[in-house]
C-alpha cells in the first residue's frame, strides 16, 4: 500500500501538483524543480517527483458532474482549447496527437545539462507505462532507443506509420524486408476499430465537461445532427497523426537574409565555440534547422509538463500530458472515466498508479458512466490503486520489472549514435533488441537512411558542449565527452550534410581543446603515468558487440530467426525475477581519456583534430581548394635573394618596424573578406581563427618541450609554425586582444632563446639543420591551409637557420625586444608583469651575449694587430657596439631589478674597459713596451668605476657570494694590474718616483683588499697567491727605494719597516701554497740580498755578525723550498724513466718543464753563490773575534761554518753535477746547519 506524504512544504509542491511556469522571452524553458517524495507500503517502492518545466495553470476544481450527464453530447467549450488541458486543448488520455517519433530529443535539447550523466531514461511518460507492463501485456512494443553517455533516450517507433512511408519513398524497404522475414510476413496496416475512436471522443468531452465553471453540463443546442465535418472532430487522431519523417538525406532550404551579429575581439576559449550555435547568421544557425524541423521532424518539447522523476534509483526525464484538477481532500487529483459494465484490470491499475506517480498527484476521482450517462464518482487515493479489486498488483514486481529492463538496455546498448530497436511482437513472450545503424550499413550503402541520425548527431554535439560550457568540470568526463564528439563526427557527413559543417569543425575544436598542452602527465609514486579516467571508463573495443556479462541475456537458439538481434529475452517472466540483471545495472561511462605518454604525443593528437576543423572549414568556404592563381606580371620573390638585403641590421630593423606596426593599437578599417573568402564575424570566420590560434599553441609547446630536450633545430621548425600561425591569424583580424598579444609575446621569446641556443652551439649546426629542414605530412597541411589566408612571411626575419653568428644573436635580441613592445599593449596582470620581468631578463642576458660577442672580436682584432702600431676604427667600431649592448643589458636588469645579473653585466663592461686599456699600452720603435700611458690609466679607473658600481649593486655577500667573489677578484685583479703595469713601467717621465711609488701602493692595497685569503673556497689558493706576490712586490719597492734613497733617515727607517714586514708577509703565504716553491725561494734570496743591504751601511763587527746570523737563519728556512723542488724534480723525471714512446705527445709538457728546470737552475746558483758569501763573511768575522775573545761558543760555530763552507765548495766545484744532485747537497747542507745550530743554542757539544 501507498501512503502519500502529507504537504508540508510550499503550497504548489504540497498539492501534488505541478506549479505553473512561464516560457521565458527567448523561448527557453524555465527550470522550476517542486519535490516530492512517496513512499509505497512496507518501503518497497520509493518515488520522487520533480517538475523541471511546466506550462500548465495552477490546477482549477474540475466540475462534478450532474447524474445522468449524456457524455455524447458535446459540451459548448469543446475542442477550443483551455489551457488546464495542456496547450493542444487535449491530453494522452484520449484525444490528443500521437507522441512524436522525437519527443525525447526535445527534452534532452531542452534539459541538457541532465542527459549523459544525471539521468537513466529519457521518454514519454507513455513509453514508460508501456515498458513497465510488458509482462502483463499481449500487445506489441516498439521502440527506439539511443544512448548519449549513461543516459538512453527511448522513443516509439511505430512500424506501421514507418512502412506506410516506405512505401511512398522507398527508404525504409530494408527495414520492412528485415521485419517480413523475421517477424511477420505478411505484414499489412491495421485500422482502429471504431470503437477506439468512440471512447477517444467520449473521454475528451468528459473533460471538457469537467473543466466548466457551473459544476453542469451545457450541451451543444443541436446535437442530433451532425455536419459532415462531425465525424472528423469526433476522429480527432485522423487527423492530428504526425506522419513518419523522412531521412534527412538532403540539406534543408533556407533563407538568405541573415543578420549577423556583430562580434568584437575573439575570445580564445572553448566558450565561444560552445555558444556559435546560438549565434552564429541564420543560414548557418543549427537552431534554425532545428526550429523549423520542429513540426516535420517532432524534435520540439511539447509536453504540458516535464518531470524529473525518480523510481527506486532509477533517474528518468519523463513529459506528461496528464491534466490534473483541484476538489476533494487533496488539491491535486487525475480524473478518470470508466464503463461501469468493464472491470479495472491489472494494466488499467498499473497505468493509473504510474500516471499519479509520475506527476505526484494523490488521489484518483473516477467518474462511470453507462453508455455515456454519467452514473457516479469513486475517490481513490493513489497508494490505495495497487489493492483494487480485480487489478491488485505488487509494486515490488512493478519495481524489478523496472531495474531489470534498464539493466538489459544499458548492457546491451552500448555505442553512441547508434539506433536499437527494442521490439516485442503482439502475443509474443520474446523481446528482442537489435541494432538498426548496423543492419542498414549491411543491407545498403546509404547510412543515412535512419531518420535517427541528425537528431542524435546533433543531441550527441549538444551535451558535449554543455559539459564543456560547465567552469568546474571533473577531468574523469573528458573521457565521455571526446567519444561523444568523436561519435557525432562519425554521424555527419559533410558534403551531404553542408549545413553540419560547422559541428563537424566545432567538434574537432572542442576535441583538441580536451587536451590540457601545458600539463604533464601525473605520475604515481613509482614514475609509472596515471589514466584519471580508468576507474570510470572502458574501451568499446574491450567487449565483443554482444558481451553477455553474466549470462542473462541470450542471442536466441533459433538462428534464422534471432541471429540478427543483438540481445534477447526469451521470456517476459524474467523481468519480473528480482535483480536478474542487477550486475549490468550500472551504466558504463564511454571510451577512456587517451593517455599521451609525453608532450609530443599530446601534441599531435591536438594537431590531427586541429586539421580536421580547418579542413572542414575551407571545404565550407569553397569547394576548391587551389590557392588564388598567381598574376604572371608579379615577380616571386625568391629564397636566394641578396643576403645583404635579406639580413641586414638595417633590414631587421624595418622588418620589426612594420611588424610592430601592425600588431599595435587597432585601426578603423573596412570589413573586406579575407584572401580565402571567408566573410568577417561568420562562423567559418571565428572558427578558423580559433583552430588557428590552438595549432599555433600546440606548435609553441612542441617548441618548447624540443628546448628543454637541447633539439634547438627541431625546435626552430616548431616556433617556425607557431609564427607562421600567427601570422594567419593577424590576417584575419583587425586588431589583436591582450590574450593573442601576450601569448605571441611568449613565442617570440621563445624564438629568442632557440636562436641564442643556436649561436652558442654553433658546432652542431649540421644537425640541428635536418631537424629544422624536415616537415610531417600534418604540418604540410596546416600550413596549406594557413597559406589560403596569409603569406605567413611577417616573421621570416626571425625564424630561419642562420649561418651567420652575428646575425642570429642580433635577431636574438631583437626577438625579445619585439616581445617586451607587445608585452606593453597588454593589461598588466600578474602573468603579464611575470612575462615582463622574464622577457626583460632574457633581453639582458642577449644582450650581454651579443656585447660579449662584439668585445671578443676586439680582442681577436687586437691580438692579430699586435704588430701594427695605434688603435684601428675596427677596433673602435666593435667596443662601442659591445659598451652600447653592455649599457642597455644593465638597463634591462635594473628595470626588473635583477642586481645580481647587472652586476655580471657591470663586470662585462668592465673587462670591456680593461681591453681598451690593453690596446692603449704604448709601444717603442723597437717594440718594446713603454711606459704606463694616462689613457691605459684613464680605461683602467674606468673598469674600476663600473666594478664598484657592480660591488654596490651586490650589496651583501649573503646575497650571491658566488657573483660577489668574482666581481671583487675582477676588482683585485683590475687593481694589481694597474699596480703592476704602474710598477713595471713606470711612467717617471710624467711623475717623480715617489708620487709612482705612492700611486703604486695605493693600488697594491686595494687590490689586497678585495682579494679573499680567509674563506675556503676554490679560489682560495689564487688568492692567497697574489696577496703573497703583492707583499712580495711591495717589499721589493720598498727594498729598491731603500737601496736609492739618499738622506731622509725618517723615510729609510720606514721604508726599510715596510720592507721588512711586506717580506715576512709574503713569505707565510707562499708557505701556504705547494705549487710555489720558486716564489718562495726568490723572497727568501731577497730577504738575504736586504740582510746584506742591512750590513753593508753598518760598521761594527758585531752587528755585522748578527745581521750575517740572521740571514743564514733566513738561508735554513729556505730548506722547505727545495723540499717542494725536489718533489717536483722527481715527478718531472719519472715519465722520461719510461722510455721515448711517449715523447712526441709530451712535447709541450717537456718544453714547460725545462722552462721550469731554468728557472730552478738559476735560483740555485743565486742561492749557492749567497749561503757561499754568507759562510765566507761568518768565518771571517768569527776568525777575527777569535783573536780577541777565545769563547767556547764561537769556535764551535767556526767549525760548523768552515765544514758548511768546504762541503759547498766540494759540491759547486764540480760544473757537471746534475740539478738533482745540486738539490740534494743543498738540503743535507741546511740539515746539517740547522742541526748545529740548534745544537748550538742549547749549548751543549
Amino acid at each position: 500500500m501507498m501512503e502519500a506524504s502529507e504537504p508540508k512544504e510550499c503550497s504548489a509542491g504540497a498539492s501534488g501538483s505541478p506549479p505553473r511556469t512561464t516560457e521565458s522571452r527567448d523561448g527557453s524553458r524555465e527550470d522550476c524543480d517542486f519535490k516530492q517524495e512517496s513512499i509505497l507500503g512496507g518501503n518497497e517502492v520509493k518515488s520522487t517527483a520533480v517538475v523541471k518545466y511546466s506550462a500548465a495553470p495552477p490546477p482549477a476544481a474540475y466540475a462534478r458532474l450532474q447524474e445522468k450527464t449524456d457524455l455524447k453530447l458535446p459540451p459548448a467549450n469543446w475542442l477550443r482549447g483551455i489551457s488546464q488541458l495542456g496547450q493542444t486543448g487535449a491530453t494522452t488520455l484520449g484525444t490528443s496527437k500521437k507522441s512524436k517519433p522525437f519527443s525525447s530529443f526535445g527534452m534532452a535539447y531542452d534539459f541538457i545539462d541532465c542527459i549523459g550523466n544525471d539521468v537513466d531514461v529519457v521518454s514519454d511518460s507513455e513509453n514508460i507505462k508501456k515498458l513497465l507492463k510488458i509482462p502483463y501485456s499481449k500487445s506489441h512494443v516498439s521502440m527506439g532507443v539511443h544512448r548519449v553517455g549513461r543516459t538512453l533516450l527511448l522513443d516509439e517507433l511505430d512500424i506501421q506509420e514507418l512502412f506506410m512511408t516506405s512505401s511512398q519513398t522507398g527508404d525504409w524497404n530494408w527495414l520492412k524486408e528485415l521485419y517480413q522475414r523475421l517477424v511477420d510476413p505478411k505484414w499489412q496496416r491495421k485500422k482502429k476499430s471504431r470503437e477506439q475512436f468512440y471512447q477517444k471522443a467520449i473521454l475528451s468531452k468528459f473533460l471538457y465537461y469537467s473543466i466548466n465553471g457551473d459544476c453542469g453540463a451545457e450541451a451543444v443546442p443541436t446535437p442530433i445532427a451532425q455536419p459532415a465535418d462531425t465525424q472528423s472532430q469526433e476522429n480527432p487522431m485522423e487527423i492530428k497523426e504526425s506522419s513518419w519523417p523522412a531521412p534527412l538525406g538532403t540539406p534543408a532550404s533556407v533563407p538568405e537574409d541573415g543578420n549577423p551579429q556583430k562580434q568584437g575581439n575573439v575570445p580564445l576559449g572553448a566558450t565561444y565555440v560552445l555558444e556559435q550555435v546560438a549565434s552564429t547568421p541564420k543560414e548557418q544557425n543549427l537552431t534554425t534547422f532545428l526550429n523549423e524541423g520542429e513540426n516535420s521532424q517532432g524534435l520540439k518539447n511539447d509536453f504540458v509538463r516535464n518531470i524529473l522523476w525518480t523510481f527506486e534509483d532509477i533517474h528518468m526525464l519523463v513529459g506528461s500530458n496528464m491534466p490534473i484538477f483541484g476538489g476533494g481532500k487533496y488539491p491535486a487529483v487525475s480524473l478518470r472515466l470508466r464503463d461501469s459494465n468493464k472491470p479495472i484490470n491489472i494494466l488499467t491499475g498499473i497505468d493509473y498508479w504510474l500516471d499519479n506517480l509520475m506527476c505526484n498527484v494523490p488521489e484518483l476521482v473516477m467518474c462511470f458512466h453507462v453508455n455515456g450517462i454519467v452514473q457516479r464518482y469513486e475517490m481513490i487515493k493513489t497508494e490505495d490503486i495497487p489493492n483494487l479489486d480485480n487489478s491488485s498488483f505488487s509494486t515490488k514486481v512493478v519495481k524489478d520489472i523496472a531495474q531489470n529492463i534498464l539493466s538489459f538496455l544499458k548492457a546491451n546498448c552500448t555505442k553512441e549514435g547508434h539506433t536499437y530497436w527494442l521490439f516485442k511482437a503482439s502475443g509474443r513472450d520474446i523481446v528482442k533488441l537489435y541494432d538498426l545503424t548496423t543492419l542498414c550499413e549491411e543491407t545498403t550503402e546509404d547510412k543515412y537512411q535512419n531518420p535517427f541520425t541528425m537528431p542524435v548527431a546533433v543531441l550527441l554535439y549538444k551535451v558535449a558542449s554543455n559539459m564543456m560550457m560547465k567552469k568546474v568540470q571533473n577531468r574523469k568526463h573528458y573521457g565521455i565527452i571526446r567519444t561523444l564528439l568523436l561519435n557525432c563526427i562519425k554521424l555527419l557527413d559533410q558534403e551531404r550534410h553542408p549545413q553540419f559543417v560547422q559541428i563537424i569543425a566545432s567538434a574537432n575544436y572542442m576535441i583538441s581543446e580536451l587536451f590540457q598542452l601545458d600539463e604533464p602527465p601525473k605520475q604515481d609514486e613509482n614514475g609509472s603515468t596515471l589514466n584519471e579516467n580508468s576507474d570510470d571508463s572502458y574501451s568499446e573495443d574491450d567487449l565483443p558487440e554482444d558481451s553477455d556479462e553474466n549470462g542473462s541475456f541470450s542471442n536466441g537458439s533459433d538462428p534464422s530467426d534471432d541471429y540478427k538481434a543483438v540481445a534477447v529475452i526469451k521470456s517476459v517472466g524474467e523481468l519480473s525475477v528480482p535483480e536478474k540483471y542487477k550486475s549490468t545495472h550500472q551504466i558504463r561511462p564511454s571510451c577512456a581519456f587517451p593517455v599521451c605518454h609525453d608532450t609530443e604525443e599530446r601534441c599531435r593528437v591536438v594537431l590531427n583534430y586541429t586539421l580536421e576543423g580547418l579542413k572542414a572549414v575551407d571545404g565550407s568556404i569553397k569547394k576548391e581548394s587551389d590557392l588564388p592563381a598567381a598574376d604572371p606580371s608579379i615577380p616571386i620573390p625568391l629564397k636566394y635573394a641578396d643576403e645583404s638585403e635579406c639580413t641586414g641590421h638595417k633590414a631587421l630593423k624595418k622588418q620589426i618596424a612594420l611588424f610592430l606596426d601592425k600588431v599595435g593599437p587597432a585601426h578603423e578599417t573596412v570589413k573586406l573578406p579575407s584572401q580565402s573568402g571567408m566573410i568577417p564575424d561568420t562562423w567559418q570566420y571565428q572558427m578558423k581563427l580559433n583552430l588557428i590560434f590552438k595549432a599555433s599553441r600546440a606548435y609553441f609547446i612542441l617548441s618548447n618541450a624540443a628546448t628543454t630536450l637541447q633539439k634547438y633545430g627541431r625546435a626552430l621548425r616548431y616556433v617556425k609554425l607557431a609564427l607562421q600561425s600567427l601570422d594567419a591569424y593577424c590576417c584575419l583580424i583587425n586588431s589583436l586582444s591582450p590574450e593573442v598579444l601576450f601569448f605571441l609575446s611568449q613565442c617570440l621569446a621563445l624564438n629568442g632563446d632557440i636562436q641564442l641556443m643556436l649561436a652558442q652551439n654553433a658546432s652542431n649546426r649540421a644537425a640541428y639543420q635536418e631537424d629544422y629542414s624536415f616537415q610531417t605530412r600534418e604540418d604540410q597541411e596546416i600550413l596549406h591551409s594557413l597559406h589560403r589566408e596569409s603569406s605567413c612571411q611577417a616573421f621570416s626575419w626571425a625564424i630561419d637557420l642562420y649561418m651567420d653568428l652575428e646575425y642570429q644573436l642580433s635577431v636574438s635580441c631583437k626577438c625579445y625586444e619585439a616581445a617586451n613592445e607587445l608585452l606593453h599593449s597588454c593589461d598588466q596582470k600578474i602573468h603579464v608583469v611575470e612575462q615582463h620581468t622574464q622577457v626583460l631578463k632574457r633581453l639582458g642576458n642577449s644582450r650581454n651575449e651579443v656585447g660579449v660577442f662584439y668585445m671578443n672580436q676586439a680582442a681577436a682584432v687586437q691580438t692579430e694587430g699586435t704588430a701594427s702600431k695605434g688603435i684601428t676604427t675596427v677596433e673602435q667600431e666593435l667596443w662601442k657596439k659591445s659598451f652600447s649592448y653592455f649599457e642597455k643589458g644593465i638597463q634591462d636588469f635594473e628595470t626588473i631589478e635583477d642586481k645580481t645579473n647587472a652586476a655580471l653585466l657591470l663586470c662585462n663592461t668592465g673587462r670591456l674597459m680593461r681591453l681598451c686599456a690593453q690596446a692603449h699600452a704604448t709601444t717603442g720603435s723597437d717594440l718594446k713596451r713603454g711606459e704606463f700611458s694616462p689613457e691605459e690609466a684613464l680605461y683602467y679607473n674606468k673598469a674600476v668605476d663600473y666594478y664598484l658600481k657592480a660591488v654596490r649593486s651586490l650589496g651583501r655577500w649573503e646575497k650571491h657570494s658566488a657573483v660577489w667573489d668574482s666581481v671583487n677578484w675582477e676588482l683585485s685583479t683590475t687593481y694589481f694590474t694597474m699596480a703592476t703595469l704602474e710598477q713595471d713601467y713606470a711612467p717617471l717621465s710624467r711623475k717623480a718616483q715617489e708620487q709612482v711609488e705612492r700611486e703604486v701602493s695605493d693600488s697594491m692595497m686595494k687590490s689586497l683588499k678585495y682579494c679573499d685569503i680567509h674563506t675556503e673556497s676554490a679560489r682560495q689558493p689564487l688568492c692567497q697567491y697574489r696577496a703573497a706576490t703583492i707583499h712580495h712586490r711591495l717589499a721589493s719597492m720598498y727594498h729598491n727605494s731603500l737601496r736609492n734613497q739618499v738622506g731622509d733617515d725618517h723615510f729609510r727607517k720606514q721604508h726599510r719597516s715596510l720592507a721588512d714586514l711586506h717580506y715576512n708577509k709574503a713569505v707565510k703565504l707562499f708557505q701556504l701554497l705547494k705549487d710555489a716553491p720558486c716564489e718562495l725561494l726568490r723572497v727568501q734570496l731577497e730577504r738575504v740580498a736586504f740582510s746584506e743591504f742591512q750590513m753593508a751601511n753598518q760598521n761594527s763587527n758585531t752587528s755585522k755578525l748578527k745581521t750575517l746570523s740572521g740571514a743564514l737563519d733566513i738561508i735554513i728556512d729556505s730548506e722547505y723550498s727545495f723540499q717542494l723542488i725536489q718533489s717536483e724534480l722527481a715527478c718531472a723525471q719519472a715519465p722520461q724513466g719510461n722510455g721515448h714512446a711517449h715523447h712526441d705527445g709530451n712535447m709541450s709538457e717537456n718544453n714547460s718543464s725545462s722552462l721550469h728546470e731554468e728557472e730552478i737552475l738559476k735560483l740555485v746558483n743565486i742561492f749557492e753563490a749567497r749561503l757561499s758569501f754568507l759562510l765566507f763573511q761568518l768565518i771571517k768575522l768569527l776568525t777575527s773575534k777569535r783573536k780577541s775573545s777565545n769563547s767556547n761558543d764561537d769556535q764551535i760555530r767556526l767549525k760548523n761554518y768552515k765544514h758548511a763552507y768546504s762541503t759547498l765548495l766540494r759540491a759547486t766545484a764540480d760544473k757537471d753535477t746534475l740539478l738533482v744532485q745540486r738539490v740534494e747537497v743543498i738540503l743535507s747542507l741546511l740539515k746539517q746547519l740547522s742541526c748545529r745550530l740548534s745544537v748550538d743554542e742549547t749549548g751543549s757539544v
